[in-house]
C-alpha cells in the first residue's frame, strides 16, 4: 500500500439513487417512502426553462416540510453555463440548511468548476452559521470533464462521489446513439468464420471505458463511482445488465429514474446475504490463521490472503450500514 491513501469521505448508502423532477410534486411523498438510499430533487434537465423559479420553490418547500427518514437528500442544480446556477444554489442553500446533505452538480468540466461551488457553498455556510457542511456529488458527462476529471476528483474535499452521465456524455462525443444507458448494436466485433461458415456478432458496451475511469478517479480519491442512468425503464433486463456490468467494474451505486428501478439497484449494488457469510468466514479464517502465525490460509479449498480479508471488510462494512438503515 502507498504511503499516500485517499480520504473516507462520510459513510453514506448509495446503492440507489432515485431522479425526482422539482416541477413533480406529487412525486415527492412518493420518494420520501420508497426503498431509495438517495434521493436527489432535480432542478436541471427534467425541468423546463419557464418553470426553473417554480421548481426551486417546490424543492425548497419539500426538503423543509417532508419527512424523508434516514435518506440522503440531494438536489441537482443547474449548470455552471447557465443564468439559473447560482439562484439554485443561494436560494436551496439558504433555504433548506442542515436538511439539505448534498448537491449534485452537473456537466462538471473542470477543477475550476467545483472551487466556484465550493467557494459559494462557504461562504453561505459561514454566513447563515450553519454547523452541518453540505457535501457534493459531481457529475462527469462532457468529454472536457473526463479529459479533465483526475483533477476534478480531488479539487474539493467537499466531494462525495462521481457520478457518470451516459446521455450527455454520449452528445458531447457527437455519438452515433441516442439511448442512455443502453446498448448499441453498431459497436460490435464480428468474429471469423466458424466451422460451419458462419460469423457470430459480439456487442460491446460503448461506455465501458469511459465508467472505468470514472471508477478509477473515484476510487484514487476515496470517492463513490455512481453509474449513469438507464433510460427505458421498461425493459427490466436491460437495467439489471446495466446494473451489473457497473458493478462488476467497481460501482458503489446506480441511478433509477422510476420507482421500479429502485429494488434492482439495491439488490445489485448491496452485497448478498451469501456473499456476507462468506466474506465473515474469511475473516474468521484469516483471524485463526493470524493467531497460528500464517499470512496466507486456505478456505473453501482456496488460498487466501491479507487482499481477500481487506475485500470481506468493505463487504461486512456494507451490510452492516444497509441493516442500520
Amino acid at each position: 500500500m502507498s504511503f499516500t491513501t485517499p480520504r473516507e469521505v462520510p459513510a453514506r448508502l448509495n446503492r440507489s439513487q432515485l431522479a425526482v423532477p422539482g416541477i413533480q410534486t406529487r412525486m415527492f411523498e412518493k420518494a420520501a417512502n420508497s426503498n431509495a438510499d438517495i434521493v436527489f430533487l432535480d432542478l436541471e434537465d427534467a425541468v423546463a426553462p419557464d418553470d426553473k423559479a417554480q421548481a426551486r420553490a417546490n424543492v425548497i418547500d419539500a426538503v423543509n416540510n417532508i419527512d424523508w427518514g434516514k435518506k440522503s437528500i440531494s438536489v441537482r442544480i443547474n449548470g455552471l453555463d447557465t443564468h439559473y446556477m447560482y439562484r439554485d444554489i443561494v436560494d436551496v442553500v439558504e433555504g433548506c440548511g442542515s436538511k439539505l446533505d448534498l448537491l449534485l452538480v452537473p456537466k462538471v468540466g473542470t477543477a475550476s468548476d467545483v472551487y466556484a461551488i465550493d467557494m459559494l457553498l462557504t461562504q453561505i455556510e459561514t454566513s447563515m452559521g450553519f454547523k452541518n457542511r453540505i457535501g457534493m456529488e459531481v457529475m462527469i458527462e462532457t468529454a472536457l470533464g473526463m479529459q479533465n476529471i483526475t483533477k476534478i476528483a480531488s479539487a474539493s474535499d467537499r466531494i462525495e462521489s462521481l457520478h457518470f452521465g451516459a446521455g450527455d456524455y454520449a452528445a458531447s462525443l457527437h455519438a452515433h446513439t441516442t439511448h442512455i444507458g443502453g446498448v448499441n448494436n453498431d459497436y460490435a466485433v464480428l468474429s471469423d468464420e466458424d466451422e460451419s461458415g458462419e460469423r457470430h456478432t459480439y456487442i460491446s458496451d460503448i461506455h465501458h471505458h469511459a465508467l472505468s475511469t470514472l471508477i478509477v478517479a473515484a476510487r484514487a480519491n476515496g470517492l463513490r463511482p455512481i453509474d449513469s442512468a438507464f433510460g427505458d425503464y421498461s425493459d427490466k433486463a436491460g437495467y439489471i445488465a446495466s446494473a451489473k456490468r457497473a458493478a462488476a467494474l467497481g460501482c458503489e451505486g446506480k441511478w433509477a429514474i422510476h420507482p421500479s428501478q429502485i429494488d434492482i439497484a439495491n439488490d445489485i449494488m448491496g452485497p448478498s446475504q451469501e456473499e456476507v457469510t462468506r466474506a465473515k468466514g474469511i475473516l474468521k479464517a484469516m483471524e485463526d490463521g493470524a493467531k497460528a502465525g500464517n499470512g496466507a490460509v486456505t478456505f473453501e479449498g482456496r488460498m487466501i490472503d491479507y487482499a481477500n480479508a481487506r475485500q470481506a471488510e468493505m463487504l461486512v462494512k456494507k451490510a452492516t450500514m444497509i441493516e442500520s438503515a
